[in-house]
């Protein structure tokens, strides 16, 4: 199959903006990295964004959408272009490909709904390049939970660095969620739990920044036990195989008679617990952890997770590029796609079987 420069984006639900990462790939292996960057949104998109997000939960997508989701859309569609432009820039050349994956407002794999905000048709015709976007739909339609997506790629990153089997590969975004790759290269995965959503809510709330910024606030805070049992006994947990979580999952009205140091504290903890339960559902233990997304920069989450998990390593520390591993995903899942290879599996999903998916998106021809 031919390799091709496929661009990949992926923007979460921290709002800290798009991040968009090229790599080289013929959808079945990832032959090399290229130039990676964050556009950060601008304070006019994120608070678009955030109130679009906030009317989807009330609509709950029941009834006409929220006229607000149209106004998001266009802010996330300029940030994507900016992101898109400054790595095009650094390769000096268009991709042959794009992934887009869009701006989660709402997810309810149990009715077989999910959302994404941004126009990959707008998309491809202003990059002049083919889109494929939709990648969850397919996956929803067939009865799967539309997420995790990105463990196809995690066991293609497996194989590039010839990792022992098993592993596992640790996504800490808004919600954490997990890729087990057997000692004969089975896939299971599922969302753990929340991992830095809820933390950056609180913060944000309380006017404290964006994130826990080096983990200043949970070491500086006391895990409150009686509240942790409480997160912790969320039918989320009582569940086994694949599952999917949405960051509001989880009401923070409790943190109200709480410092912000110690519900951080506490949110911080449930993290590793909902982890550490996760790993005791496997039918292996992984020999090492790979840990990516914005919380493996968080040293007290890292060191909470090793002390109940084990060999946990940062991405980074493998040659990895921590903060982009999902962006990268995007890129590889579009070029399966378009070869009409599988993304979502059994062990993945819950999906019946192998199952393909997206919608392949080209540029208008202008004037014809």
């Amino acid at each position: 199959m031919t390799e091709m420069l496929v661009l990949g984006f992926m923007s979460g639900t921290s709002l800290d903006g798009v991040d968009a990462a090229l790599i080289e790939t013929d959808g079945r292996r990832v032959d090399a990295f290229a130039p990676a960057c964050l556009s950060p949104f601008e304070d006019a998109e994120r608070n678009l964004i955030q109130h679009a997000t906030a009317e989807a939960l009330k609509w709950n997508g029941y009834g006409a959408p929220p006229a607000s989701l149209c106004a998001a859309e266009a802010a996330v569609h300029e940030a994507h272009l900016r992101a898109a432009r400054e790595v095009v820039a650094a390769a000096g050349r268009l991709p042959d490909l794009v992934g887009f994956h869009g701006q989660t407002v709402l997810h309810r794999p149990e009715r077989k709904l999910t959302v994404q905000i941004g126009d990959a048709q707008a998309l491809s015709d202003a990059l002049g390049v083919p889109v494929v976007a939709g990648m969850r739909l397919d996956d929803l339609a067939a009865g799967g939970q539309g997420a995790p997506l990105v463990p196809a790629y995690h066991a293609a990153l497996a194989e590039k660095l010839s990792l022992e089997l098993p592993v596992a590969f640790l996504n800490l975004g808004g919600v954490a969620n997990l890729t087990f790759i057997g000692a004969e290269r089975e896939l299971i995965a599922f969302d753990t739990g929340p991992a830095n959503g809820l933390i950056d809510q609180i913060v944000q709330a309380r006017g404290a920044g964006r994130f826990d910024e080096g983990g200043r606030l949970a070491a500086a805070g006391v895990v409150d036990e009686d509240v942790l049992a409480q997160l912790l006994s969320h039918d989320h947990f009582r569940g086994t195989g694949p599952r999917s979580l949405d960051r509001y999952d989880f009401p923070l009205d409790w943190a109200d008679a709480f410092s912000l140091e110690n519900a951080v504290a506490t949110l911080t903890a449930f993290t590793a617990d909902s982890v550490a339960l996760a790993a005791r559902s496997l039918p292996q233990a992984p020999g090492t952890w790979v840990v990516c997304g914005g919380g493996c920069h968080n040293p007290v989450l890292m060191e909470a997770l090793s002390e109940r998990l084990g060999n946990c390593r940062k991405a980074d520390d493998l040659g990895l590029r921590s903060d982009f591993v999902e962006a990268e995903a995007m890129a590889f899942l579009a070029a399966r796609s378009a070869q009409g290879l599988p993304l979502t599996y059994p062990g993945t999903t819950g999906v019946p079987a192998p199952l393909t998916g997206g919608t392949l998106y080209h540029p208008a021809l202008i004037g014809v």
